[in-house]
Formats: C-alpha cells, structure tokens, sequence
C-alpha cells in the first residue's frame, strides 16, 4: 500500500474513532444535564418547553438538531445558580463574562472547565518554545473574564509562574464608540507600559499570552526603545482572536520576531476560543502554507460546525464559506447549537485533529459593520 494511502486509512480509521468518541461523550452529556438528581435548573425547566425528551431521544451528536438554536441572551441576568448543574452542588463556582458594553453582560458560570480546556492546551504546546517551569505574562484583558484564570492555571500547570497587567476592554470599547481616539491610544500606552515594566523587572518570562493587537503595540513600542521582540527572551506566544490573519501572522514573523522559529528561536501558536466554546487549537501555520490558519474546536468538549448562511442545520462543503455554529458538551456546561458572530471556511480533518475545521475567521458579514474589536 502506497504512503498517501496509508494515510487515507489512518486518518479514515481516526475520523471514524473521534465520530464514536462524540456521540457517545453526547449521550453522556444530555443525560446529565436532563436528569433530575444531575442537571442544572436552567435545563430541567427547558425540558418541559422542548418537543422532544432528550433523556430518550438523543442517541448520537446528530440528534443535538432536534435542539433549537441557543440564544446566548439567556446567559444575560441571574441568578446565576440556575446553571449550576445539582451534581456539582457545593463546588466553588467562578463566574466569567463575556459582553457588557452595553446593558447587562452575558455570564457563564465554571468549576473547573478552564482548567481542563487550558491542561488539554498545554499538551500541544512545543517544549522547546514553551520551556516548563518557564515565566508567563499574560497581556490581554483583566477582570471577570476567563482568559486572566485560564493563562494563569496555564502557567501553573506547566510549573511556571504568571504575570498580569490591568486591562479594561469594555473601557477600550466605550472610547472608540466616542471617537475618543487620543484617549484610546494614552490607555494603549499605559497598557504596553505595565508589560514592559514586568519585561524589564528580571522575572525570566519565557512564554507571553497577547491578543493580536497588543502584541504588535509590545513590538512598536520596544522598537521606539532600540530593542527588538527578541531582546525580550520569549520564546513562545500564544494569542488569539479575530484579528489573527494570515497577512499578520507573516508580518510578525518576518518583521518582529526576525523569520520562523527555526531562525528566529521564537514560536507563535494562534488559538480561537471564547467563554462558551473554551479554546479552539490552531493547525501548524506555516509560510509552504501561506500562513493559512485553521482552528479545530477541542471535542468531543466543544464541537465547531461551519453552516450555510441559509440553513443553520446545512453544513457547507469543504472549502466553503458559512457562519460558525457551537456546541458545547461539558458536565458544567451545555450549549446545544449557538450561531456565533463569526464566519469562515470549512476545513478537512487531519491526523492530529480528526474533525472539521474552521480557516479564515472573521465577524460574520450580517452584523460585521456592527462589530467593535477594541484590544481584540
């Protein structure tokens, strides 16, 4: 048998595997959260509005259509113990939100959901780059929202320690809306200047976690010093969000970090994630690529599907672009089909993730004109 098809058995044999793995982990999960002694109030009381019994009638991911469409709204307002699934009763519980520019933000409660998603992150992450034991400064927003836990569990758990700055988004957001713009880069500065006070206060940071923006913001601002990235002695970063292109992404490795990692000793690992989905890893990006970024959501946890703009149960073909439709399947949290505020194109599986894929993720073109990204 030839090596190409070799491969197409291997990875037909792991898609197969991982389509099991799902349904079975889907089961699972409807089970707990409709069973009186387990579920959450939120859906035991939905139970009752459902055309369906979930605890008889969804056998396989599937099923997850016969769900209407989640409406993160509901995620707006308390208490916020109506999500705390009876079987975790008497756990500590965190409260993370998302949103809350304007009007009441949307909350998710969490036990250990970062934690988990975060260690799942720490095993793709390159030794060499990512040194254990290594320092951390997470430069990315502040306050109740999960990315400050999550990097810094991330950090813990790789036996290092992290380093935060202070960071309002929803204040950064507010002066755009204004048009406040010398406002807006005078709260940039004193951003970037919290992260260069750690960088040159002797901590021996290694690993960096910066949203896009405020990563080229560290790269300016050590150029106006007479530094370079490099000078700083990261060697691996992670970062995330909409704005992580391919035109960036080639950008920063060629005129920040000084060429690829083989050259330049420095490694960037995009990711996708938010509040409800957790965190989506990234294919290798590579220049024989075009720098070409596909995200794969971490199931059977969270499951990505990329879905026509004309009909959410439709999943496009390969190649294709549609809207990006979320599940999330953990004992602590269930979202049965949520249509995000991003589109993109459908991507194949491939060995390392055998499942669909999502490339190219923008803000979804019926409310893009809408969408602030502030530090995003």
């Amino acid at each position: 048998m030839s090596t190409a098809k070799s491969s197409a058995v291997t990875l037909a044999a792991l898609e197969k595997h991982s389509q099991e793995a799902l349904d079975a982990h889907t089961c699972e999960i409807v089970q707990w959260h409709f069973n009186e002694s387990t579920g959450c109030p939120f859906w035991l009381q939905k139970k009752s509005d459902l055309k369906f019994d979930p605890l008889t009638e969804v056998k396989c991911y599937d099923d997850m259509k016969k769900f209407p469409l989640f409406e993160d709204d509901e995620l707006r307002g308390g208490p916020i113990s109506r999500w705390v699934p009876k079987g975790f009763a008497g756990k500590p519980v965190y409260v993370f939100e998302t949103g809350g520019t304007t009007g009441i933000p949307k909350s998710r409660m969490v036990i250990e959901d970062h934690w988990t998603d975060y260690e799942l992150f720490s095993d793709t992450l390159p030794d060499q780059y990512f040194p254990k034991g290594a320092n951390w400064l997470m430069l990315g927003p502040s306050g109740p929202r999960r990315l400050r836990l999550a990097v810094e569990h991330l950090a813990q758990f790789r036996g290092g320690i992290n380093f935060c700055v202070d960071l309002d988004p929803r204040w950064v957001v507010k002066l755009i809306k204004k048009g406040w713009m010398e406002h807006l880069e005078a709260y940039k500065k004193h951003v970037i200047d919290q992260a260069l006070t750690v960088l040159s206060a002797g901590h021996d940071i290694k690993c960096l976690f910066a949203t896009p923006k405020l990563l080229e913001g560290l790269c300016n601002a050590l150029e106006e010093q007479g530094k370079s990235f490099p000078d700083t002695g990261i060697t691996g970063i992670f970062s995330g969000g909409t704005e992580f292109t391919p035109q960036w992404t080639r950008f920063c490795i060629e005129e920040f970090f000084g060429g690829p990692p083989e050259e330049s000793g420095i490694y960037m690992t995009p990711t996708y994630g938010n509040t409800l989905m957790g965190l989506a890893c990234s294919k290798p990006v590579s220049a024989a690529d075009n720098y070409k970024i596909a995200y794969y959501a971490p199931q059977p946890r969270a499951v990505t599907e990329v879905v026509s703009f004309d009909d959410n149960e439709q999943t496009v073909g390969y190649g294709e672009t549609g809207r990006v439709k979320l599940t999330t399947l953990t004992k602590e949290f269930f979202v049965p089909g949520f249509l995000e505020r991003d589109e993109g194109e459908r991507e194949r599986p491939f060995e390392t993730y055998p499942w669909d894929g999502v490339s190219g993720v923008r803000p979804f073109h019926g409310f893009a004109s809408q969408t602030t990204v502030g530090v995003y």
